[in-house]
């Protein structure tokens, strides 16, 4: 995990702040910006990726506690990054991210994501991805 310096414990020594990982993976450069920068904003180390090959590198490499997949590369594409992500040994949270309307056309109802994200909400984007960290760090130390 990187880590930055944050304040002085009661000590006087600078304790390393941990961030949480996520991994953004979108294929159009503009949107992935955007929600890196808000992520980021929002507290959160980011990795990006803009294809689901580099995802899955991406995934083999690192340990994420998030990990957002775009439909765009077409819904199939977007949910085996998923799959892939779901089977590593950490467990990362994982969730398809939209900015379409809810129902993903074309899925059906086995293969639509439990997590459908909307970026035009973005305090609910946040919340969305505390409460993804959050749900997965409780099922990792019960």
């Amino acid at each position: 995990m990187r880590t930055f310096p944050n304040a002085a414990d009661s000590g006087g020594v600078k304790m390393p702040l941990e961030l949480a990982r996520v991994l953004l993976v979108h294929g159009d450069l503009a949107p992935r910006l955007a929600l890196q920068t808000i992520l980021q904003a929002g507290g959160y180390y980011v990795d990006v990726a803009g294809t689901p090959a580099e995802a899955l590198a991406k995934l083999d490499e690192g340990q994420y506690e998030l990990v957002l997949s775009n439909a765009q590369f077409g819904a199939q594409n977007g949910l085996d990054v998923l799959a892939y992500a779901r089977v590593k040994n950490y467990h990362p949270a994982t969730a398809l991210i939209t900015s379409a309307e809810p129902g993903l056309k074309g899925l059906s109802a086995s293969e639509k994501p439990e997590v459908a994200i909307h970026t035009q909400d973005l305090p609910h984007l946040l919340a969305q991805v505390a409460e993804l960290i959050g749900m997965r760090a409780s099922r990792r130390y019960r």
